[in-house]
């Protein structure tokens, strides 16, 4: 298991619009679905996304790269696309002029996804606990379990947007 956080490029906050939110959803679950993702946490601010991860089989590496590459592929579309995106020639410039400095023709995310071998159950849950207060910590909201986009209100009994593996059973 890993822990990894994927940032938006210069910190934007791009993840205020539910569009947005929905497309790295989707590729989240595809990479589930198809390419031996497993989900232990995860929580999605408004400028990046911390996650628990781990691979049934596939290269966790070659599956990060991919669920970054067609969601940067997906979100830019949806920026472009989107009329109602009052930022949206600001973000497509940021987002260009940051891809052609990396040699790009559009960088999204920061290149790095700054992975954390978990290697003990102390760790995974510090770790857990972390992604899990960060809307708190924030101010977004008062309670783990009431941030829409995030794993707590799996850990608190309920069902979250996303399928996870909950850790306590593994680890127990």
């Amino acid at each position: 298991m890993y822990f990894v956080t994927f940032t938006v490029t210069h910190w934007v906050d791009l993840f205020i619009r539910n569009e947005y939110k929905e497309i790295v959803l989707k590729s989240i679950r595809y990479c589930q679905q198809n390419k031996d993702l497993e989900v232990y946490g995860w929580c999605m601010m408004t400028s990046h996304i911390h996650m628990i991860v781990g691979s049934k089989g596939n290269s966790l590496s070659d599956i990060m790269r991919d669920l970054k590459r067609h969601s940067s592929e997906m979100l830019h579309i949806a920026i472009a696309k989107n009329a109602k995106e009052s930022r949206r020639e600001w973000l497509l410039k940021m987002f260009r002029n940051e891809g052609e400095s990396n040699n790009n023709k559009f960088q999204l995310w920061q290149p790095e996804s700054h992975p954390v071998a978990l290697v003990t159950a102390k760790i995974a849950h510090q770790k857990l606990e972390y992604i899990h207060y960060n809307p708190v910590e924030t101010g977004f909201v008062k309670h783990t379990n009431a941030w829409l986009y995030s794993s707590a209100v799996d850990y608190n009994g309920g069902k979250g947007l996303l399928d996870i593996i909950l850790l306590d059973p593994m680890i127990m």
